[in-house]
């Protein structure tokens, strides 16, 4: 789809300097005090059924951005408008958008505004002169992927969206992850991460905003689309979520000019105050009952809770008695037993602590505390557990009241790898000895297939932290050989690139190290090519139950064709292949494995003195040869199949 040609926005009686300096008769502009009158002729082209969507782009001061954020939005396959809203810029940047205007009539139109200091009244106005069925906001400073709006407008035609939420990547900045993990057509509110997002950057229905009136707060300069957003929330029937594509990207401006990256934009106490508005706005459209608990979670823990934290320890003592007093507030109006229910063991201990200054800060220095740990032992016992030794202490902030932290409780945390599963799959085994010196065994065998993490449970006055381990190690340490266990390989090694340990139970990422070595091959009766070896994984012999497979692939086609394997105690096997049943071509020789995982496939390594002979025979008028070799280089079993009949014959007479 292409972008729709619309018809030019008339202009008001602005000054006369303000319409020679911005030729608004080839532009499509609105000038600046004119944006007011100009609404109500807007209304009265308010829906057009061709224009998917429009994109709102509030602008101050972004010059330097504004090229690449205009190209992204340009090259969108949907039928869009973009509609841009200067906010009183002074770097040049509303000549630019006129020069854009002016070169994509049709598609862009710009706003000029008086400047009001937000991003509000900007996207207000913007919404005000939206024609499309859907609205997306995109910051100057930021971007689209090349194929965002298609698939996030695809997903909303699919469903009916209301809202869609597009995977955000951040450049330099923190981006929302919790949300995105996996696509989902339709997701319910309140068995979700979505309200986790509460940024404005997402599709949304215009329907559903007029008819709801969903606007932008003007008053504020930090926070007004969580007034927004949470608003939308509370009136959308289906929202949906692109996850498997970057659609938004989310920008740090390199100079820290924008409103979020300036010192102070995140002061706690004016962030809890105003974080009150959408709460008392949310509690009033949705009743009373597990959705709104769910909700108010997400407050509690993102917006009040966490100001206690590194905030709280960074703020001077008569600031952290009123972050303290905001959050007792919002927890005497909001707090039910359903939202403590649902809050982490650290942020109840908070909630107990309210009054308590001294205690607060010391959590607040215990949840922040750097976790050291330094992995000092991993080898494996006789009986198969992985042993994993190591040592662990709490480093607090560096602060004037740094406290001395001690290390209580241990524990091993394993955590099966499956970044769709909602609540990881964790098995959490005690330890022996305490944070000087502590040693944990993994019982492999217990393990189900999969890739487990190993990470360290540190208990420090009734608070936990969970840290990864093994990216610090003593130097002598060596990633332990691969062993098999019940049949089961199990593989421990070291992630790349941050070099933390994990367990892969089956061979699921990591490469099985065998060996499938080639004996003796001989001739039997029915030109059965029998084959005699050994088979070994990592340094020991598999189990009788594990070799599946003699494996011929033809080299060029793919072509497989697959035998019975006779295995004994030791990592002996016997196979017999009737060579007569493939056919024509070049096929390599594999021994597959059955390990708990993937299949193991091994290449079957052969000297040529345990080569047999090549042979030849006929079936009636077929004359078929065979002959086995070892490769060149590596040296592994191949056998060359040919066959000649006697069309083969009249071809070769006559070519």
């Amino acid at each position: 789809m292409t972008g729709t040609i619309l018809q030019p926005v008339r202009t008001g009686q602005g000054s006369q300097a303000t319409r020679e300096s911005r030729t608004a008769g080839e532009c499509e502009i609105v000038t600046r005090d004119e944006a007011a009158g100009e609404r109500g002729s807007a209304r009265e082209e308010a829906s057009r059924p061709d224009i998917d969507v429009t994109v709102i782009v509030p602008v101050y001061n972004c010059r330097p951005y504004l090229d690449r954020c205009l190209t992204s939005l340009l090259v969108q396959r949907v039928s869009r408008e973009i509609v841009v809203v200067d906010d009183g810029s002074t770097d040049g940047s509303a000549e630019l958008l006129d020069l854009y205007a002016s070169y994509h009539r049709g598609v862009i139109r710009v706003v000029h505004l008086e400047h009001s200091g937000g991003a509000g009244r900007p996207r207000n106005v913007g919404l005000s002169h939206a024609r499309g069925a859907y609205v997306f906001f995109c910051d100057a400073d930021d971007y689209l992927g090349p194929e965002a709006l298609e698939r996030m407008l695809a997903m909303a035609e699919r469903n009916g969206s209301d809202m869609v939420l597009g995977k955000i990547v951040g450049h330099d900045r923190r981006a929302p992850v919790s949300m995105f993990r996996e696509s989902a057509e339709r997701i319910a509110l309140g068995d979700s991460s979505v309200y986790n997002s509460l940024s404005c950057f997402k599709l949304f229905r215009r329907e559903m905003l007029e008819r709801h009136a969903i606007r932008f707060d003007e008053t504020l300069l930090v926070g007004e689309d969580v007034f927004f957003t949470t608003h939308a929330y509370c009136h959308a029937g289906v929202i949906s979520v692109v996850a498997d594509y970057d659609c938004y990207h989310l920008v740090a401006r390199s100079d820290g000019s924008s409103i979020m990256q300036r010192p102070g934009s995140r002061d706690p106490v004016s962030w809890l105050r105003m974080m009150k508005g959408p709460i008392e706005l949310m509690v009033r459209h949705v009743r009373p009952g597990a959705l709104r608990d769910h909700l108010l979670r997400r407050h509690f823990r993102m917006d009040a809770l966490s100001n206690l934290g590194r905030p709280f320890l960074e703020a001077e003592e008569g600031q952290r008695k009123e972050i303290a007093a905001e959050v007792a507030d919002m927890c005497e109006r909001w707090l039910t037993d359903g939202v403590r229910d649902r809050l982490s063991p650290i942020d109840r201990s908070r909630l107990a602590a309210l009054r308590d200054i001294d205690r607060l800060v010391r959590l607040a220095h215990i949840e922040s505390a750097v976790v050291r740990r330094e992995l000092t032992g991993l080898h494996w016992e006789q009986e198969g557990g992985l042993v994993v030794s190591g040592r662990v202490a709490l480093s607090a902030l560096e602060q004037k009241e740094r406290p001395e932290l001690v290390a209580g409780g241990l524990a091993l945390v394993l955590r099966l790898r499956d970044g769709g599963a909602k609540r990881p799959v964790e098995l959490v085994l005690p330890v022996t000895g305490d944070h000087e010196g502590f040693t944990g065994v993994v019982d492999v065998a217990g393990l189900s297939s999969g890739v487990w993490d190993v990470y360290l449970n540190v208990e420090c006055e009734g608070v936990t932290r969970l840290a990864r381990l093994g990216a610090d190690r003593d130097g002598r340490i060596v990633q332990p050989v691969p062993r098999v266990i019940g049949g089961v390989v199990a593989l421990p090694y070291f992630t790349r690139p941050h070099g933390n340990l994990s367990l892969d139970v089956g061979g699921h990422v990591v490469t099985v190290p065998g060996n499938a070595r080639l004996i003796r091959a001989r001739w039997a009766l029915g030109h059965r090519l029998v084959l005699d070896g050994e088979v070994s994984v990592g340094a020991a012999s598999p189990g009788t139950r594990t070799v599946r497979h003699l494996v011929w692939r033809e080299r060029w086609s793919g072509r497989e064709r697959r035998e019975p394997v006779e295995v004994e105690a030791g990592g002996a096997f016997a196979a017999r292949q009737a060579l007569g049943r493939l056919g024509p071509g070049t096929w390599d020789a594999y021994l597959e494995l059955d390990l708990g995982g993937p299949p193991a496939r091994f290449r079957i390594e052969a000297e040529a003195e345990a080569i047999a002979p090549p042979r030849t025979w006929w079936r009636g008028l077929v004359r078929r040869s065979v002959k086995p070799y070892a490769t060149a280089g590596k040296g592994r079993l191949s056998t060359v199949v040919r066959t000649f009949t006697p069309r083969s014959f009249v071809r070769r007479v006559f070519r």
